[in-house]
Protein backbone atom coordinates (compact mmCIF):
# COMPACT_ATOMS: atom_id res chain seq x y z
CA UNK A 1 0.00 0.00 0.00
CA UNK A 2 1.24 3.33 -0.72
CA UNK A 3 2.10 5.81 2.53
CA UNK A 4 1.04 8.57 3.95
CA UNK A 5 1.48 11.15 0.96
CA UNK A 6 2.21 14.53 3.89
CA UNK A 7 5.24 14.26 5.05
CA UNK A 8 6.47 13.32 1.66
CA UNK A 9 5.01 15.82 0.09
CA UNK A 10 5.19 18.63 1.81
CA UNK A 11 8.94 18.08 1.56
CA UNK A 12 9.07 18.81 -1.75
CA UNK A 13 6.35 21.66 -1.74
CA UNK A 14 8.84 24.43 -2.63
CA UNK A 15 10.30 22.41 -5.29
CA UNK A 16 6.73 22.32 -7.12
CA UNK A 17 5.87 25.47 -6.38
CA UNK A 18 8.79 26.99 -7.89
CA UNK A 19 8.49 24.37 -10.67
CA UNK A 20 4.69 25.31 -11.48
CA UNK A 21 5.12 29.05 -11.29
CA UNK A 22 7.76 28.55 -13.75
CA UNK A 23 6.03 26.63 -16.27
CA UNK A 24 3.51 28.94 -15.98
CA UNK A 25 5.59 31.84 -16.76
CA UNK A 26 7.09 30.46 -19.25
CA UNK A 27 3.55 29.00 -20.77
CA UNK A 28 2.46 32.77 -21.10
CA UNK A 29 5.61 33.86 -22.56
CA UNK A 30 5.31 30.97 -25.20
CA UNK A 31 2.21 33.06 -25.87
CA UNK A 32 4.21 35.48 -27.35
CA UNK A 33 5.97 33.00 -29.47
CA UNK A 34 3.04 32.41 -31.02
CA UNK A 35 1.84 36.06 -31.58
CA UNK A 36 5.37 35.92 -33.48
CA UNK A 37 5.12 32.88 -35.16
CA UNK A 38 1.72 34.08 -36.55
CA UNK A 39 3.38 37.87 -37.20
CA UNK A 40 5.69 35.97 -39.47
CA UNK A 41 5.61 36.61 -42.92
CA UNK A 42 5.53 34.25 -45.40
CA UNK A 43 3.07 31.23 -46.10
CA UNK A 44 1.21 30.16 -42.90
CA UNK A 45 2.50 26.31 -42.35
CA UNK A 46 0.01 24.66 -39.30
CA UNK A 47 2.80 22.14 -39.52
CA UNK A 48 5.22 23.77 -38.40
CA UNK A 49 3.00 25.18 -35.12
CA UNK A 50 1.76 21.75 -33.97
CA UNK A 51 5.13 20.01 -34.68
CA UNK A 52 7.09 22.42 -32.88
CA UNK A 53 5.12 25.32 -31.02
CA UNK A 54 2.26 23.83 -29.81
CA UNK A 55 4.19 20.26 -28.38
CA UNK A 56 6.65 22.89 -25.87
CA UNK A 57 2.99 24.63 -24.73
CA UNK A 58 1.75 20.92 -23.89
CA UNK A 59 5.61 20.18 -21.94
CA UNK A 60 5.07 23.36 -20.11
CA UNK A 61 1.56 21.89 -19.24
CA UNK A 62 2.70 18.39 -17.62
CA UNK A 63 5.49 19.92 -15.82
CA UNK A 64 2.42 23.05 -14.64
CA UNK A 65 -0.08 19.71 -14.13
CA UNK A 66 1.95 16.97 -12.13
CA UNK A 67 3.64 20.50 -9.95
CA UNK A 68 0.01 21.37 -9.19
CA UNK A 69 -0.69 17.45 -8.45
CA UNK A 70 1.98 17.18 -5.82
CA UNK A 71 0.99 20.37 -3.75
CA UNK A 72 -2.27 19.31 -3.36
CA UNK A 73 -2.59 18.12 0.35
CA UNK A 74 -3.20 14.29 -0.50
CA UNK A 75 -3.77 12.04 2.44
CA UNK A 76 -1.97 9.21 0.33
CA UNK A 77 -0.06 8.50 -2.71
CA UNK A 78 -2.63 6.69 -4.69
CA UNK A 79 -3.98 9.44 -6.26
CA UNK A 80 -1.43 11.71 -6.95
CA UNK A 81 0.30 8.42 -8.33
CA UNK A 82 -2.90 7.73 -10.81
CA UNK A 83 -2.83 11.29 -11.72
CA UNK A 84 0.70 11.51 -12.27
CA UNK A 85 0.96 8.22 -14.26
CA UNK A 86 -1.41 10.03 -16.67
CA UNK A 87 -0.04 12.36 -17.50
CA UNK A 88 2.90 10.80 -18.55
CA UNK A 89 0.88 8.48 -20.45
CA UNK A 90 -0.93 11.00 -22.43
CA UNK A 91 2.32 12.47 -22.61
CA UNK A 92 4.51 9.70 -24.20
CA UNK A 93 1.15 9.34 -26.58
CA UNK A 94 0.94 12.89 -27.76
CA UNK A 95 4.97 12.97 -28.46
CA UNK A 96 4.47 9.59 -30.46
CA UNK A 97 1.87 11.05 -32.63
CA UNK A 98 4.03 14.36 -33.30
CA UNK A 99 7.10 12.00 -34.42
CA UNK A 100 4.78 10.53 -36.97
CA UNK A 101 3.89 13.72 -37.79
CA UNK A 102 7.12 15.00 -37.93
CA UNK A 103 8.00 12.35 -40.70
CA UNK A 104 5.50 13.82 -42.97
CA UNK A 105 6.63 17.03 -42.18
CA UNK A 106 6.87 19.28 -45.86
CA UNK A 107 8.89 22.46 -46.18
CA UNK A 108 11.24 21.46 -43.54
CA UNK A 109 13.37 18.82 -42.93
CA UNK A 110 14.03 18.17 -39.39
CA UNK A 111 17.81 17.48 -38.25
CA UNK A 112 19.25 15.81 -35.56
CA UNK A 113 19.08 18.41 -32.93
CA UNK A 114 15.04 18.80 -34.11
CA UNK A 115 15.01 15.37 -33.35
CA UNK A 116 16.96 14.91 -29.79
CA UNK A 117 15.32 18.50 -28.42
CA UNK A 118 11.83 18.73 -29.62
CA UNK A 119 10.61 14.57 -29.39
CA UNK A 120 13.39 12.37 -27.82
CA UNK A 121 14.16 14.21 -24.59
CA UNK A 122 10.59 15.20 -23.90
CA UNK A 123 10.05 11.57 -24.67
CA UNK A 124 12.72 10.82 -21.64
CA UNK A 125 10.72 13.57 -19.40
CA UNK A 126 7.33 11.93 -19.84
CA UNK A 127 9.15 8.34 -19.42
CA UNK A 128 10.41 9.51 -16.11
CA UNK A 129 7.19 10.73 -14.74
CA UNK A 130 5.11 7.78 -16.01
CA UNK A 131 8.06 5.36 -14.45
CA UNK A 132 8.22 7.45 -11.23
CA UNK A 133 4.27 7.58 -10.98
CA UNK A 134 4.29 3.81 -11.23
CA UNK A 135 7.47 3.73 -9.08
CA UNK A 136 5.69 5.84 -6.12
CA UNK A 137 4.13 2.35 -4.33
CA UNK A 138 7.66 0.68 -4.41
CA UNK A 139 10.13 3.37 -3.62
CA UNK A 140 8.32 6.72 -2.82
CA UNK A 141 11.56 8.34 -2.41
CA UNK A 142 13.39 7.55 -5.22
CA UNK A 143 10.16 7.74 -7.59
CA UNK A 144 9.60 11.21 -6.17
CA UNK A 145 13.26 12.57 -7.65
CA UNK A 146 12.67 10.57 -10.31
CA UNK A 147 9.36 12.37 -11.28
CA UNK A 148 11.15 15.77 -10.39
CA UNK A 149 13.93 15.18 -13.25
CA UNK A 150 10.93 15.03 -15.45
CA UNK A 151 9.15 18.09 -14.76
CA UNK A 152 12.68 20.07 -14.54
CA UNK A 153 13.56 18.34 -18.05
CA UNK A 154 10.10 19.68 -19.41
CA UNK A 155 11.23 23.15 -17.93
CA UNK A 156 14.80 23.05 -19.46
CA UNK A 157 13.32 21.59 -23.39
CA UNK A 158 10.46 24.33 -23.23
CA UNK A 159 12.99 27.44 -22.35
CA UNK A 160 15.75 25.54 -25.10
CA UNK A 161 12.78 24.82 -27.94
CA UNK A 162 10.59 28.41 -27.61
CA UNK A 163 14.61 30.20 -28.00
CA UNK A 164 14.73 27.62 -30.95
CA UNK A 165 11.74 28.67 -32.85
CA UNK A 166 12.03 32.80 -31.86
CA UNK A 167 15.74 32.26 -33.69
CA UNK A 168 14.81 30.26 -36.31
CA UNK A 169 11.92 32.80 -37.27
CA UNK A 170 14.23 35.82 -36.75
CA UNK A 171 16.47 34.62 -39.51
CA UNK A 172 13.49 34.20 -41.33
CA UNK A 173 12.86 30.54 -41.48
CA UNK A 174 13.73 27.89 -44.32
CA UNK A 175 15.92 29.15 -47.39
CA UNK A 176 16.74 32.25 -46.23
CA UNK A 177 18.99 34.54 -47.61
CA UNK A 178 20.21 35.26 -43.59
CA UNK A 179 21.01 32.21 -42.70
Amino acid sequence: MLENASPLLTAWSSFYVMAGSSAAALTGLMFVVITLVSAHEGPKNQDGVSIFSTPTVMHFAAALMVSAIFVAPWRALLYPAISVALVGLYGTVYVLRVMLRTRNLSGYRADLEDWTWFHLLPLVAYGAIFGGAIALEFDPRKALFAIAGGVVLHIFIGIRNAWDVVTFLAIGGPGSTNS
